[in-house]
């Protein structure tokens, strides 16, 4: 199974864009789209660090890549419950989930026209793994073999169903190899291609990269060669813009697509804009710290249970808005294995000061960390913080609130400090596996003080989730582990905050996804 070692790109991610200033101005506006105009502008905040797919792993950078490069396989719009078939035409797992068998389809073309080979593909898998950039995770043990020149084998050492939905990753994208070498591509670390990456197209994708600065703007031009369905505009524009101007400018036609905006921001729209509200892939949460060096209240399990009783979950999606959603789990409603809403935890005051009563801690005191200027899909975590900390005192715990700058509070959160937390986790790939990190000795598990061997019975369930092979089985593991996380363990879900795309009358064909967030290349005219 694929892991990471989970660096702050994740968490950081909402920090950054808040750090991401304006470019704005009418000034920057090209041609809008409409009958006439085939150019599409889209304002985002710009979390960017590079166009070379085997380093990118930030979310406007993925933007960037769906649109330059294939992969092997994909996702059919917003749905990440079945990965299809892409570059490859067929896939198939072998029973023990240690060989994933890919046939490559026929006709696929680089953007300077020459065709796309197994060779290829070898290459560029196995220099994102071996190159060591942060995407490299992904691959960790995977082996990757041309068995013909129409055949791809990867294999694990151990079982690895997650894998078809791994390769989706545009950091997984497929790069023209023979180009590539000739301007510094290896499969290790001394490679020296980023900087011809950034500037140029290696890809088989609809778009090439006309222009690129991770700063200010991105401009992609339609890929001539494309041996696909062309796209309807022939040229994106991602602009670097804060929200607070992304709004002006879809409102007065300076851009087709606004993808950073607030619950509160999408309000009151003029109705000839399109405003599209889905819950993110984001899920918020609280945990409560086991080790009992850093409390000596939170380990206690009626006190946990208390909390998760206390919280007004309706209450918090009031604050978050239309579109968002209550986690009944940490795994996001969209992917495989989402526990179903109904098993939701819901407020029960009586229940929560019963629980605490059964603890035997009298009117406890708990400090709450959380990053004081991060934001989540435009969502702020101090309302959040204030909400709970209003619904725990009628339950009689006293919550002592404890912002702090990000990188104070993700040093406290890595290492196991927090006595309670509010933080959130995003996906590193839409498979249920990438949630075994909340297990005990696990990432996040012990991120919550919570070590190997402190709740077996959760433990066994996470080993048999990790090895299970076909979706039935899969769905059926995940659920268990989660029924047994809200059970006993040491999160509690909270919610999903919307994901807030605005875009004119006439662009169609808009999907949010937990990975790319949109795909420029669906997107269409009227």
């Amino acid at each position: 199974m694929a892991t990471r070692s989970q660096t702050a790109a994740v968490l950081l991610a909402g920090a950054l864009t808040l750090a991401a200033c304006g470019s704005g101005g009418a000034s920057q506006s090209p041609a809008a789209s409409g009958a006439a105009g085939k150019t599409l502008v889209i304002d985002t905040s710009f979390d960017l660090k590079t166009a070379d797919p085997g380093r990118t792993y930030e979310p406007t950078g993925l933007i960037v890549g769906k649109a330059v490069y294939e992969t092997l396989l994909t996702f059919d719009g917003a749905d990440v419950t079945k990965p299809v078939p892409a570059l490859a035409e067929s896939y198939e797992l072998s029973e023990d989930g240690k060989t994933l068998t890919l046939k490559l389809k026929k006709g696929a073309t680089f953007a300077d026209g020459s065709p796309l080979t197994a060779d290829d593909v070898v290459f560029s898998l196995t220099r994102v793994r071996d190159m060591k950039g942060t995407p490299s995770f992904l691959l960790d043990g995977v082996e990757v073999a041309k068995t013909d020149d129409s055949t791809i084998t990867l294999t694990s050492k151990a079982a690895n169903p997650a894998l078809p939905y791994i390769l989706p990753n545009p950091a997984l994208g497929i790069v023209n190899s023979k180009l590539a070498k000739q301007h510094g591509a290896t499969t290790d670390p001394q490679d020296k291609a980023e900087q011809w990456l950034n500037s140029t197209s290696a890809g088989s994708g609809p778009y090439m990269i006309e222009s690129f600065n991770v700063s200010s703007q991105v401009t992609l031009k339609a890929n001539p060669k494309y041996y696909g369905t062309k796209p309807a505009y022939d040229k994106v524009v991602l602009r670097n813009v804060e929200a607070a101007t992304q709004k002006l400018n879809v409102q007065r036609g300076d851009s087709q697509v606004a993808l950073n905006l607030s619950g509160d921001q999408v309000t009151g729209m003029p109705a000839t804009l399109q405003v599209k509200k889905t819950p993110s892939a984001n899920v918020i949460f609280l945990l409560a710290n086991q080790d009992s060096a850093i409390s000596k209240t939170t380990p206690n399990a009626k006190f946990v249970e208390a909390v998760r009783k206390g919280v007004d979950y309706a209450g918090l999606l009031e604050l978050a808005g239309e579109g968002s959603t209550q986690a009944p789990g940490v795994i996001p409603s969209q992917l495989l294995g989402a526990l179903p809403p109904e098993q939701g935890a819901k407020r029960d005051v009586e229940g929560a000061k019963a629980a605490l009563a059964a603890s035997g801690l009298s009117n406890p005191t708990v400090k709450l960390e959380y990053p004081s200027e991060l934001t989540v899909n435009g969502l702020s975590f101090q309302p959040l913080a204030e909400r709970i900390q209003a619904n725990l005192k009628e339950v009689g715990i006293t919550v002592d609130l404890q912002p702090a700058p990000v990188t104070t509070a993700l040093d406290n959160y890595r290492n196991g400090k927090e006595e309670m937390g509010l933080w959130y986790w995003g996906p590193d790939y839409p498979d249920p596996s990438d949630y075994l990190a909340f297990l005990p000795g696990k990432l996040v598990g012990l991120r919550a003080g919570w070590k190997a061997g402190a709740a077996k019975e959760i433990e066994a369930s996470g080993e048999k989730a990790a090895t299970a092979i076909g979706d039935d089985a899969r769905k059926a593991a995940y659920a268990d582990v989660q029924t047994k996380l809200n059970a006993s363990g040491p999160f509690i879900p909270l919610i999903q905050p919307s994901q807030n795309i605005v875009t004119a009358g006439s662009v169609t064909g808009l999907e949010y996804h937990p990975v790319w967030t949109v795909d420029v290349a669906d997107l269409g005219a009227k």
